[in-house]
């Protein structure tokens, strides 16, 4: 429990806001979120590192910076962290990897560069599964990330120390990575909002393991935070050779805008997924809530033809195993047992049958682009289940699925790129946050925040911060 974290409650815009007038600085601001990092390591393991000396230094210039009255950044003494699946100059560049453990990056990603020039601080880097392979938030290097809702449970993955920390209130927002739902699954486990823009958006270098399925985004308490630092982090970047050279959409703008007349196509299942009760209570109820606003909603069961996971598979896991080729080969001991598993798996792939997946992930982008000529968003769940046991790798139902296609509902849209977002829809009946997706049609960052922040305003009322991390009243603890 964090009995004295006073800003555990404030969200990055008022945190802004705040920091402007002077009413609070950016270093009780940092020093409170560096305090809250360690304090919540015992209980979360939301950290691989923190950047106590850095993180500081950063923060008394900042606020000397609002002293002297000079021009600041829109991220000005905003703590935030980044995933270690993303690089962090000087610092240990080790993707949640035994075998990477040594290796140290000699740069900045360009999303963490970006934030930093905009003013935030950064105070450490979060933990993920191995190279992001798993859905959920443990890993042989920094064991298990544990879910704020319930310590039992896990937050996600595979960027699950940014979910657990941003969700406990450590800082306003964070950073994370999104190659088949990395950014949604946490976020829909723990009670957030998440941005996957379209592909290519937010750069990504160095070069990914997935470089044709990665994304970077944010995870924070609600979209409009979230909105504000994907303005920050997106654009183009000539060293992503996938990068998009068009204009970033104002997706903050895009926070207040209307919904009415949207066309939204409601898909419980995608034509093949298996959610639990709970989930689709919960969420259906949240669509429903859309015609109250002017949007018009059609019910729609099959959105693709056949369950694309084996295209992701083929693609995600090929990627990582062959940067990993020689580790799995030679001390597949160092890896995840079951990330070594489908790591040689892909790599056992002959070279006809790996490049038929290729020109059917081509169709399959054609087949949404033909849908979203019917329709401005598509919503579904974002997970089967509304929570998972710290530990396991999937739920002992779907234990026929492989480690990520048990979640059926996140992958494809990684394989198509379009934009999409996670935000919480409510809470099942044993408390624990559900997500609900919206997907957009490429280059649709605009409709899919605005839609994603309109179904936060009509949600059921309930305190989004997690019982055990609810700061104590002063009184309280006089």
């Amino acid at each position: 429990m964090l009995a004295h974290a006073p800003f555990a409650r404030l969200g990055a815009r008022e945190a802004r806001a705040r920091i402007a007038r002077r009413e609070i600085s950016p270093v009780e601001l940092t020093r409170a979120a560096l305090d809250a990092a360690r304090e919540t390591q015992a209980s979360l393991n939301a950290f691989f590192l923190i950047f106590e000396e850095e993180a500081m230094a950063a923060a008394r210039e900042a606020e000397a910076a609002v002293m002297r009255g000079e021009a600041t950044g829109p991220l000005h003494g905003l703590p935030f962290s980044a995933k270690d699946l993303m690089a962090v100059k000087g610092a240990p560049y080790a993707s949640g990897s035994r075998a990477m453990a040594d290796n140290i990056a000699g740069v900045d990603a360009p999303a963490v560069e970006r934030a930093r020039a905009a003013g935030a601080i950064l105070i450490g880097k979060t933990t993920t599964s191995e190279f992001g392979c798993k859905p959920i938030g443990d890993s042989p290097l920094t064991g298990i990330t544990r879910n704020p809702w319930n310590l039992d449970k896990t937050p996600g993955g595979s960027s699950a120390g940014a979910a657990a920390s941003v969700a406990a209130g450590v800082t306003p927002f964070a950073l994370g990575t999104d190659g088949g739902g990395s950014i949604r699954i946490p976020c829909a486990f723990s009670g957030l909002a998440g941005i996957k823009g379209q592909f290519g958006r937010v750069p990504v270098w160095p070069t990914s393991a997935t470089p044709t399925l990665a994304h970077v985004g944010p995870i924070a308490r609600d979209v409009a935070d979230a909105a504000m630092l994907f303005a920050a982090i997106a654009g183009y970047d000539s060293r992503d050779p996938f990068s998009v050279a068009g204009p970033v959409p104002d997706v903050e703008a895009a926070v207040d805008a209307p919904v009415a007349g949207m066309r939204i196509a409601w898909s419980p299942t995608l034509g093949y997924a298996r959610p639990d009760p709970e989930v689709l209570r919960v969420t259906r109820a949240a669509v429903e809530r859309l015609a109250g606003l002017g949007a018009v909603v059609e019910e729609v069961e099959t959105v693709f033809g056949s369950d694309p996971a084996d295209l992701w598979a083929a693609e995600f896991y090929a990627g990582v195993g062959t940067r990993l080729r020689e580790v799995v080969e030679t001390r597949r001991e160092l890896l995840d047992p079951a990330v070594a598993e489908v790591l040689q798996a892909a790599l056992s792939q002959e070279m006809r049958g790996y490049y038929e997946t290729v020109f059917r992930r081509y169709a399959l982008r054609e087949e949404m682009r033909g849908f979203f000529e019917r329709y401005d968003a598509l919503v579904s769940p974002v997970l089967p289940v509304t929570s998972l046991d710290a530990g396991l790798d999937m739920p002992a139902h779907l234990s026929e699925r492989n480690l990520l296609s048990w979640v059926f509902y996140t992958y494809p849209f990684n394989l198509t790129g379009q934009p999409a977002a996670s935000i919480c829809a409510g809470l099942d009946a044993d408390g624990m946050p559900v997500g609900l997706q919206i997907v957009g049609r490429a280059l649709g960052e605009a409709d899919v925040v605005r839609l994603a922040a309109a179904l936060e305003r009509v949600r059921p009322t309930f305190d989004p911060v997690p019982p055990a991390f609810r700061p104590v009243p002063v009184e309280v603890l006089q």
